[in-house]
């Protein structure tokens, strides 16, 4: 099957998936004010939002190994995991010594395997045909490019005091550690700690910590730390928050790049996922100038100060763009004719709404703020897929939960919402055939009377006045209309548009419009009286 013609139908799939989800909030019983929500229908609107097969597919290469296999790895063992044999095949030991002869210490080939297997996904298997050592091949010798300039030492070749070997800017990728100008102990890169929002809540500050640049990638700051820590010490965000130094002085110091190499940030995709084309551009990224090649990697990583116009002489995007150069011609990495190695000429990521675009994968959770006449104050009680980082993926399992709990507050008047397996039963029955009480909790088929007229409710309702319509269905009437409608008052027509004031008969009963409408019969809608 055509890929374009698959992605366009996990499209339509995807686009299918947002309708309307059955949600039976009720009151809470344990939290006044408060509501429940049913697990099983948390778990079904969270599944029917995501059904698009991409979302299974960008999850999965999130997924982790155990951190007791992958400190048992090393170079040349037989038990290694599959796709650090693969690594290992295609770029061995020798490759490795060859790229980092003017290397920190810290880093060692070693290091490199298991941040390789910490993540199944980076140089994995393919059952479709696609090439998988060339695609591990191509993803090592890219993330050297950007290591180069990231950590490189970026010496000139004929510079032989400080480099007496005559290395290619290219070998010398990893030099730094830890950003320059800093040291341990150091407390540093605060911005944003200890603010009332939703990232502090969910990834607290250490007093005294200094969330600066380590690692080959240089991870920095408070929230990306927090993340971090989160994929490597299973869903705990504090061992590296209140221990920031071991993405310095350990394997993490290159998992931490491979980690980012396969995390997509909304809306920018994942390194990989432009690499081994299982991303299709959107029509909006490729109007945008982007598509494939590794242009779109350094839009990804620092897009914009590296990409558009303005940027296309700048060092650092002039850098990274020879680095790749120098690694793919030596490296034997082919550049197929839709790929761009530069990225002057795309728009930046942070500058490109793709907000709507139904070709493209949303990845955050966000509350949805849509009105709901049939649930409890109109909310929605659900979230939705947004084009921008919110505090809840869609590829980590029970976010969606979380979202629509509120867990880390992040929605400002949120209701209170508890997910439960079972919805509680009623403290006391709700009123069937009595005078409507502004206090009672009605449900769906609940018969009240009130002032003289009979109503069956249509669905949970509390506190709505019944002669309002909204979620109330008049019955009967002692109230014996007039033979004659009053002057100014016709049939009520569902063509015609009626404005706050204007009145109509239905059924014999005099109506009164409280706001504009037109189609909307007015012994069933609230926009009657």
């Amino acid at each position: 099957m055509n890929k374009n013609l698959l992605f366009a139908a996990m499209s339509a799939a995807f686009v299918s998936s947002t309708g309307v989800n059955a949600i039976t909030p009720q009151p809470d019983p344990d939290n006044p004010g408060g509501y429940v929500v049913l697990k099983s229908e948390v778990i079904d609107a969270a599944q029917r939002k995501t059904q698009n097969p991409m979302y299974g597919i960008w999850s999965n290469a999130l997924r982790t190994e155990s951190n007791q296999v992958v400190e048992a790895i090393l170079p040349g063992n037989a038990s290694n995991p599959i796709n650090v044999q693969r690594a290992e095949r295609v770029f061995g030991k020798a490759q490795w010594d060859y790229l980092t002869q003017m290397a920190a210490p810290e880093y060692t080939y070693t290091r490199f395997l298991r941040a390789i297997g910490k993540f199944p996904a980076f140089c994995g298997d393919y059952n479709d045909g696609r090439d998988a050592d060339a695609i591990c091949k191509r993803s090592i010798i890219t993330a050297f490019a950007h290591f180069a300039q990231e950590t490189g030492g970026h010496i000139a070749k004929e510079n032989t005091s400080d480099n007496p070997l005559g290395l290619e800017e290219w070998q010398q990728a990893l030099v730094h550690v830890r950003e320059m100008g800093w040291s341990e102990g150091q407390p540093g890169y605060t911005t944003g700690c200890g603010q009332n929002d939703w990232q502090n809540k969910r990834w607290p500050c250490a007093d005294g910590q200094g969330y600066f640049g380590r690692g080959a990638k240089q991870l920095s700051y408070h929230f990306n730390y927090g993340a971090f820590s989160e994929v490597m010490f299973d869903g705990d965000a504090t061992v590296l928050l209140n221990n920031p130094a071991r993405v310095a002085d350990s394997w993490l110091n290159l998992a931490s790049a491979i980690w980012f190499f396969l995390t997509p940030q909304a809306p920018k995709p994942a390194m990989l996922h432009v690499i081994d084309r299982t991303w299709v551009p959107s029509q909006r990224e490729l109007s945008a100038g982007i598509g494939y090649g590794f242009g779109t990697t350094i839009n990804i990583i620092n897009g914009g100060i590296e990409c558009g116009e303005q940027n296309k002489n700048k060092g650092q995007p002039v850098n990274r763009i020879r680095y790749w150069e120098g690694l793919a011609d030596k490296y034997a990495i082919p550049i197929e004719l839709d790929e761009e190695n530069t990225c002057w000429q795309q728009t930046p990521y942070g500058s490109l709404n793709l907000e709507g675009a139904t070709d493209v994968l949303y990845t955050n959770w966000e509350g949805d703020w849509t009105y709901y006449a049939d649930r409890p104050e109109g909310y929605s009680f659900e979230c939705k897929l947004v084009a921008y980082q919110t505090a809840y993926s869609a590829l980590v399992p029970g976010d969606y939960e979380k979202c629509v709990t509120n867990f880390y507050e992040s929605h400002a008047n949120w209701p209170k919402v508890r997910v439960v397996d079972t919805l509680p039963e009623p403290v006391e029955p709700p009123a069937t055939g009595t005078e409507w009480l502004a206090s009672k909790v009605y449900l769906k088929g609940d018969t009240v009377t009130y002032k003289g007229a009979t109503y069956k409710a249509k669905w949970w309702t509390q506190g709505n006045v019944p002669s309002d319509g909204g979620p109330w269905l008049l019955q009967t009437s002692t109230e014996v209309p007039p033979t004659e409608p009053p002057v100014g008052s016709e049939q009520w027509q569902a063509t015609k548009v009626y404005l706050k004031g204007d009145t109509a008969v239905y059924d014999g009963v005099i109506y009164t419009a409280k706001w504009w409408n037109q189609g909307e019969q007015p012994n069933q809608s609230n926009a009657w009286q």
